[in-house]
């Protein structure tokens, strides 16, 4: 297979459901000639015109509404967020109209509409342009929340995204745009609510979320020199959960360590934990430990790194565990 970066592997899902059904359309700021803020627009603009790849005026609220719309109307558009912490201006679009409508009709509507988010911190973009926001929408039922980590995924997740009849919020990570993985030419899907062990295991899991599953295999490398064997899960997806992979790993390890970018305070983390206590606890050996970021405004700059998790904190967790 060949190599191509995250941010390519965003653009050929888009490019190939955009040949493959004429119904899907991009909208988002600086989609057009730009071709997005970190590329995953590239040359759509040039290929599919200006009718499919719109240009929106700086008004996310606007836009996100106007695709709802669209998607009620049988249109399946993908809405990007040039940056996800200005999803907050959609949250009525992302959160209270696209999941709730299929419900409310009784079933006569549906909302086949993406919204792709830019997220995280790595470029010290400072507080209103480095947050993870894949716990702020987990209380809105109806809506799926899709965070791939690598090219592979990416790709055969956003095409799945796409085809999906519900509203899908497709969480991407900025740091990650640049990373290259293997990913094959022909067509190939994910489907949603599919967990991936990335590496196995035997005495934890470490389940980590994104750009922390970089860092979690890193972790689990050295930490096997000194002779702790770690098992590493990618949920890949939020909603739905793949319980069935954490279950069968917990019963393994019997110890959990949940590790994301965002903030512990009322982050993903706490809900997965909930599931492992309420439905896995007769596996634990251990309470389930968390490491994510500190519950402050990230700065500007490179200081940002003393508030998010580190390859070191998840070797400091595991060690505390088996203590």
């Amino acid at each position: 297979m060949r190599e191509i970066t995250f941010a390519q592997a965003v653009l050929e899902a888009q490019m190939e459901e955009m040949e493959r059904d004429s119904n899907v359309f991009i909208i988002g700021e600086d989609v057009g000639k730009m071709g997005s803020a970190f590329g995953q627009c590239a040359g759509l603009y040039d290929r599919f015109g200006p009718d499919r790849v719109i240009d929106a005026p700086i008004a996310e609220s606007g836009y996100a509404n106007f695709a709802v719309g669209a998607a009620m109307a049988g249109k399946r558009p993908i809405v990007e967020m040039q940056f996800a912490d200005f999803i907050v201006l959609a949250f009525d679009a992302v959160g209270n109209q696209a999941p709730k409508q299929r419900y409310m009709s009784g079933g006569e509507l549906s909302v086949p509409m993406v919204v792709r988010a830019p997220q995280g911190a790595g470029f010290g973009a400072a507080a209103q342009h480095s947050q993870c926001i894949e716990a702020w929408f987990m209380n809105f039922p109806g809506l799926k929340i899709v965070i791939p980590s690598t090219p592979y995924d990416a790709k055969g997740l956003l095409k799945t995204a796409i085809r999906d009849d519900d509203p899908v919020l497709f969480i991407e990570h900025k740091a990650l745009c640049g990373v290259k993985g293997q990913v094959p030419e022909e067509e190939y899907t994910i489907p949603l609510g599919k967990a991936k062990v990335v590496k196995e295991g035997a005495d934890v899991t470490v389940i980590a979320v994104q750009s922390m599953m970089y860092k979690a295999v890193e972790a689990a490398f050295e930490l096997e020199k000194e002779g702790i064997s770690v098992e590493v899960i990618d949920p890949r997806s939020i909603i739905p959960l793949d319980k069935e992979t954490i279950r069968d790993s917990v019963k393994k390890t019997g110890r959990v360590l949940i590790t994301h970018e965002a903030p512990k305070r009322g982050g993903v983390g706490g809900e997965i934990s909930a599931v492992i206590s309420e439905e896995f606890f007769g596996f634990l050996k251990a309470p389930v430990k968390r490491v994510c970021a500190a519950n402050v405004p990230l700065p500007f700059g490179m200081p940002e790194q003393y508030c998010l998790p580190s390859k070191d904190d998840i070797k400091k967790g595991v060690k505390e565990m088996l203590k």
